[in-house]
């Protein structure tokens, strides 16, 4: 291997014997490659400078690497450069860009070669997930039954998926590429199965268990289960395989190390004292195969993803999630079509009540600190927020686009905030200077409607088409009053038994009020309409 260091980046060449096979793996503050046959066996770095890189794989067929870093909570990638027998000019810490974000602890990664999409296991919030290799059109898979899962692995040809779980029942499971046909094949003798990996040539699974200290393998539904290496191990992590050899990441030794599949025999360690070792991946054209499948022309006839199937007619249509799939079968909605938008302090999300995951989805809105009260405008798309620490009242499109602030002068807490989808204007409250104001939807034509008697005004919920207006004040006399829109004719409704009256919610249907306190513990309506 010989490298030159010029104008900050450092360009890396190895040099492969014939069918030598080159590793990639997660080093978590970087991404590495070695060649594995090697004599004097040492890494270059492909991508640097990361936060805590856990799960790696690869588009052969587009020169791309991607990673997930469980600290940003996101998925990469980064383009390497190949040819015939070698790769050359890994390019120290460029080109990387995020494809996926949002996650939480997205600990397993797999590519689908021949789908051109990516799967990935999270671990946080107990799902499976996949998306284009952009990251758009993201689904939920799976969201249910999952406890720890942790290493995916895919068999396009065959269409099915597999992954590990090490939760309270640990196991394997696999399922259709589609998320149908879900089945678990692993439950006994198992307890923490950490690497999986797929041999495609003799169509067998291995992983590794850490707690048991052996790798495993057997037939692709579970059958014919036999022992590769047993009692000699430590803490194995990942797998991969190239041809007749498997190689494994360990947490304890920090090295990798690789032995004949079939036996166990002919044990070496191909690099040692790596920082912390995690996935690793033979990277090469022979893991990737190519195989015409239904998804190949025209994606399938799909408006949006394309998912391989193990049951015909081979593919089914999906849409991303909270969105649900035309009487057709091909075709989606344009979007969700009943949403709740939450603000989540450092950031905005919604959830679609059209399906029953109820994944939240992450606002792509950049710099948002404090975000304390949401709504939405039907009639323009637009999101509306106050963000308590810049103090400041801003909008952006449901996309997260034309992100812009509308009101931060004389703001300091403004905790409510409500919209007038018929008169065009939007309301808050401000437990800083004790005041209820307006402005038209665009910050103009801003007003004081109340600024007397009031202590800690909180929740405002809207009623355009009788011209009221509902609040809380949790001050030291809490109540919960109404007023009509202009400010006029003020009145106390609710008064007794009230701690810190927060949230507040109008049924239109009923006319009912539904009030949450936080001191009480309790959610509360009126018995009567107001």
């Amino acid at each position: 291997m010989k490298c030159l260091l010029s104008e900050l980046l450092l360009f890396c060449a190895f040099t492969l014997s014939a069918g030598s096979p080159l590793l990639l793996f997660a080093n978590r503050r970087d991404v590495r490659l070695v060649d594995a046959e090697s004599v004097r066996a040492d890494s270059a770095v492909l991508v640097s400078d990361l936060e805590d890189a856990a799960a790696v794989d690869f588009l052969f067929s587009e020169s791309l690497v991607f990673w997930t870093d469980v600290s940003e909570e996101a998925i990469k990638q980064t383009f390497y450069n190949q040819s015939s027998n070698a790769v050359k000019e890994a390019v120290l810490g460029s080109g990387q860009k995020v494809v996926v974000s949002g996650l939480d602890s997205p600990d397993g990664l797999a590519c689908d070669w021949l789908g051109r999409k990516l799967y990935w296991t999270d671990s946080e919030t107990n799902r499976i997930e996949v998306a284009n290799l952009d990251g758009t059109s993201r689904k939920v898979l799976f969201w249910q039954d999952l406890d720890q899962p942790r290493a995916i692995a895919l068999n396009p040809a065959q269409r099915y998926m597999y992954w590990t779980d090490w939760g309270e029942e640990p196991r394997i499971e696999r399922s259709g590429m589609d998320g149908s046909s879900r089945k678990v094949i692993i439950e006994e003798d198992i307890y923490w199965p950490n690497g999986l990996t797929i041999d495609l040539d003799e169509q067998k699974l291995y992983w590794a268990d850490a707690k048991l200290s052996f790798i495993h393998r057997a037939n692709l539904d579970g059958t014919a289960r036999e022992t590769v290496v047993e009692g000699t191990l430590t803490h194995p992590f990942a797998l991969t395989l190239f041809d007749e050899t498997l190689y494994w990441t360990d947490w304890q030794t920090r090295s990798i190390h690789a032995c004949n599949k079939h036996t166990g025999n002919n044990r070496r360690e191909i690099l040692n004292g790596i920082y912390s070792p995690m996935d690793i991946q033979v990277l090469g054209e022979k893991r990737q195969p190519y195989i015409h499948t239904p998804c190949s022309d025209g994606n399938g006839g799909c408006s949006h993803l394309c998912l391989l199937s193990p049951s015909p007619p081979f593919y089914s249509c999906s849409c991303p999630t909270g969105v649900k799939l035309r009487e057709d079968g091909k075709t989606c909605r344009p979007g969700a079509e009943e949403v709740l938008l939450l603000a989540r302090r450092t950031d905005l999300r919604r959830i679609s009540l059209d399906l029953p995951d109820f994944t939240d989805v992450v606002l792509q809105v950049g710099d948002v600190r404090h975000a304390i009260a949401i709504d939405y405008d039907p009639v323009e798309g637009y999101v509306y927020w106050t963000d308590d620490e810049v103090r400041a009242i801003r909008r952006s499109r449901l996309d997260g686009s034309d992100a812009h602030t509308l009101v931060s002068a004389e703001v300091e807490h403004p905790d409510g905030l409500a919209i007038d989808w018929i008169a065009r204007n939007l309301y808050w409250t401000d437990t800083g200077t004790d005041r209820i104001e307006v402005t038209r939807l665009n910050g103009s034509a801003r007003r004081i409607l109340i600024s007397e008697g009031l202590s800690e005004p909180r929740a405002i919920v809207l009623d355009p088409v009788n011209g009221y207006m509902y609040w809380t004040d949790w001050g030291q006399k809490p109540k919960i009053e109404r007023a009509n829109l202009d400010g006029t004719e003020r009145v106390v409704l609710v008064n007794t038994s009230l701690g810190w009256p927060n949230g507040l919610a109008l049924d239109y249907a009923t006319g009912k009020l539904y009030w949450g306190d936080a001191k009480t513990d309790k959610i509360e309506v009126t018995l009567e309409m107001i």
